[in-house]
């Protein structure tokens, strides 16, 4: 079968989503020149993410590693060294350092610090002229995540917005070699100075923690129940996890800012769009029919915030369904977006937001060993945002001429602005 050519700018996605239901439930495709195989049916993919013959360490189980990563733009994506890029072992070794972080309990218990994050954002949109627009991707849905993000991490507000503009351009799949590995330098150079910066002056944050136990080769004793220390902030890590190296830790925290935020950014811009463009669907909302948790969901599904994630690899022969065998050291891309639409799950009507739609499961977070830490975050910054917005400004409603164009990446799911009239249209 001729590989299927995946565009890097994202511009025409449910025509690729629709070319990966045709082909079948795993396809070749390219991916800026690395050839894989792209895994879009729901079934099929839940399997092999959690199949212990899948690997996400390419290091150990890609042979093509070595020579494709100094010339491939998305080399991050495979290379860093953090619990991403891990496998066995290893893997659940730097899960554990900062599992605890996300517990349910502990994200709960952030409820508050997000809600007043996001009424503050809230009362510098109200101060908009009236009939003027704003964009909402930039005012809401990036600002809330990264100062989440920030508070968790303890960065400092100089660094905030330079790790912003770093993380937007690890997923803007439309860069050449050379600009990625420039703007990943620059990356490190501000992960150093974060990392510099703490061992002076550690904090309750997960930075200083994670530094402690890279340090000593311990963490705190932070365990759910144990009556270890656990600060404001919630981020303890595991008491006798193993140390870090140097560069685990720098990945680590990589991993954290990138993650923790881009994510939630497209999951809150899609959210708002869906509902302003379909109001029948925010009328639910309003009658009290379905809650807000059920909008985060549905359009978790509709719209993964990731659409093809790198890569994972078959540690040995693997045979799918319809005689096809991915071969020891294939790539496997997690096809997320059109997994979340894909026919076999939810109908024909899967690319329509219905709220109440009956099946809720999605993997817009993944599933299995490598299942995102962050999901509680996410959905309680989701919901939180989706509520206080259309409480605060009732006649929200897209500005007249907005031109909803995707981001350029075939990575994240999202929309380069999202212009508002935050008291409707006149």
């Amino acid at each position: 079968m001729e590989r299927l050519v995946l565009d890097p700018t994202g511009r025409d996605r449910d025509a690729e989503t629709a070319e990966l239901f045709e082909r079948g439930p795993a396809t070749p495709v390219d991916l800026l020149g690395v050839r894989a195989w792209a895994v879009a049916d729901p079934a099929l993919l839940e399997e092999l993410l959690k199949d212990p013959r899948v690997s996400k360490d390419g290091l150990q189980h890609w042979p093509d590693f070595a020579e494709v990563v100094p010339t491939w733009p998305l080399a991050i994506w495979v290379a860093a060294r953090n619990m991403f890029t891990a496998h066995g072992a290893e893997h659940r070794r730097l899960r554990r350092l900062v599992g605890t972080a996300f517990s349910v309990r502990r994200i709960t218990a952030m409820t508050g610090q997000v809600e007043q994050l996001t009424g503050a954002l809230l009362d510098d949109l109200a101060a908009t002229p009236p009939g003027t627009p704003v964009d909402l991707r930039e005012h809401l849905a990036y600002r809330l995540p990264i100062q989440v993000v920030a508070r968790l991490l303890g960065l400092p507000d100089a660094l905030t917005d330079s790790f912003r503009t770093t993380v937007d351009r690890v997923f803007d799949t439309t860069r050449t070699t050379e600009e990625a590995v420039a703007n990943l330098t620059a990356f490190y150079g501000m992960l150093d100075e974060l990392i510099a910066t703490k061992r002076r002056e550690p904090a309750d944050d997960m930075t200083s923690l994670l530094i402690a136990a890279r340090d000593t080769g311990d963490g705190e004793d932070g365990a759910e129940g144990d009556g270890g220390s656990e600060g404001e902030s919630g981020t303890a890590v595991t008491a006798g996890a193993s140390a870090l190296t140097e560069e685990e830790l720098r990945d680590t925290l990589l991993l954290v800012v990138s993650a923790g935020y881009e994510t939630t950014v497209n999951l809150i811009d899609n959210a708002i769009a869906a509902l302003l463009t379909h109001p029948e669907q925010l009328a639910l909302v309003r009658a009290g029919k379905v809650g807000w948790g059920d909008v985060v969901e549905e359009a978790l599904r509709r719209d993964a915030p990731v659409a093809h994630l790198p890569l994972r690899f078959a540690v040995e022969d693997i045979e799918l369904p319809g005689g096809v065998v991915l071969r020891k050291g294939d790539p496997i891309l997690a096809s997320y977006a059109a997994a979340g639409r894909h026919p076999s799950r939810y109908g024909e009507d899967g690319a329509v937001f219905d709220v109440t739609r009956p099946v809720k499961e999605h993997l817009a977070f993944g599933h299995g060993p490598h299942f995102c830490l962050g999901a509680p975050l996410a959905r309680l910054e989701g919901a939180t945002a989706l509520r206080m917005l259309f409480e605060r400004f009732p006649d929200l409603a897209l500005a007249p001429d907005a031109d909803l164009r995707p981001v350029e990446s075939l990575i994240s799911n999202g929309h380069r602005e999202l212009p508002v009239l935050l008291d409707g249209v006149r």
